[in-house]
């Protein structure tokens, strides 16, 4: 083998060590990845079957249930125009209330229900995952009723000016 020929070899292997490392490093990455859903979008289907998600919405009033013995809950999300029963087994964030925005983190079962593994409720009460926030806003600005309008899901404003 000439000189030259080794010089290719030896570039081949390193190509193919950098296209089977970048290949193991993006399917690690995807499959840890975990998209933010709402329950419009897993009515629609558009949810990958057996996938970790996060469910995020607001809880429905009236809805929350808890199981007689155990820290068993029940409880709906919903937006603007679709609900997703929840279940969740575990103790609920103080902040968590009925007509609030929750993150939920769980897969959604064959029959449509959610089973939450976490529960996340913001500190500040005007708090809304932007995602939600935008799937809630309607030509006029406002959310749907009940929930508070998601003008009140915006932050401080910045820079100091009134």
């Amino acid at each position: 083998m000439t000189r030259r020929q080794q010089r290719m070899v030896w570039i081949a292997a390193l190509v193919a060590g950098v296209a089977i490392a970048a290949t193991l490093a993006f399917s690690a990455f995807r499959a840890n990845m975990m998209y933010f859903y709402t329950p419009s979008d897993l009515a629609e289907g558009s949810v990958p079957e057996g996938a970790t998600i996060r469910l995020g919405g607001l809880v429905e009033t009236g809805s929350v249930k808890r199981g007689d013995e155990g820290l068993q809950v029940l409880f709906t999300l919903a937006d603007c125009s679709h609900q997703i029963p929840v279940s969740y087994e575990g103790i609920l964030p103080d902040l968590f209330r009925e007509g609030q925005g929750v993150v939920t983190t769980g897969k959604l079962g064959a029959d449509g229900h959610f089973v939450a593994a976490q529960v996340l409720a913001k500190h500040d009460e005007n708090y809304m995952p932007p995602d939600l926030a935008e799937s809630l806003k309607t030509e006029t600005g406002h959310s749907c009723a009940p929930f508070k309008p998601v003008t009140a899901a915006s932050g401080p404003v910045m820079g100091g000016r009134s």
